[in-house]
């Protein structure tokens, strides 16, 4: 990703091409406001449609999402910025309050569980005082790799993958990739050990909560 503040001049891009360049870029693009709007008034057709027809509700996270499987429960409230970045696999289930900050891309696998109020979020401000007052912006992607599970409150941060078959334990915050079979859990958030395929129940659970 481009962090060369002295690059940021004009060069002949739109800030939102320099936002889906991954570049920084100032959120005042009138497209921008226009893509964000659209997510919004279909989010609350979601919510409308979510507990009378499932198919309608899965009908409209197709419109609002950038691609999304079959098999996908995503109980709202359900908040994004724009929706088009957010690519959604088969199986996943999301319970309540799922905020996707979907600047830079965010991949969700195949048979993700996903617990109450998480968050995934990939945008970025700067450390300098100078460019963060004058608006300056930038994300990087998130991966949720085949058959993650976030318990409740679990925050994922901005260019972290989370490899398959791992658990994050509730109100983790996830600010460095996760290795596949992991149980991570804390602030920041640490594996703990490795998962095994034969792993007893109460065992996992008790380490967990």
């Amino acid at each position: 990703m481009n962090r060369d503040h002295g690059a940021f001049q004009a060069d002949g891009r739109s800030n939102w091409e320099r936002m889906i360049a991954g570049d920084w870029y100032i959120g005042d693009d009138p497209k921008m406001s226009e893509v964000s709007r659209r997510a919004q008034r279909l989010l609350k057709l979601h919510e409308a449609a979510f507990p009378e027809d499932p198919d309608i509700a899965h009908y409209l996270l197709e419109q609002i999402l950038g691609s999304v499987g079959q098999r996908v429960t995503i109980r709202p409230p359900f908040r994004v910025d724009y929706g088009i970045n957010i690519h959604i696999g088969e199986g996943v289930w999301a319970n309540y309050g799922l905020t996707a900050l979907d600047v830079a891309e965010i991949r969700i696998g195949n048979d993700v569980l996903i617990g109450p109020n998480c968050q995934l979020l990939t945008p970025i401000h700067p450390l300098e005082h100078g460019p963060r007052r004058e608006g300056w912006e930038s994300a990087e992607p998130i991966t949720i790799e085949d058959n993650v599970w976030l318990a409740s409150g679990v925050t994922v941060c901005q260019g972290v993958t989370i490899g398959h078959d791992s658990v994050i334990g509730a109100g983790a915050v996830v600010t460095r990739s996760i290795p596949p079979r992991s149980l991570a859990v804390g602030n920041p958030a640490r594996v703990i050990r490795e998962l095994r395929e034969d792993e007893d129940r109460q065992v996992a659970l008790d380490t967990l909560n």
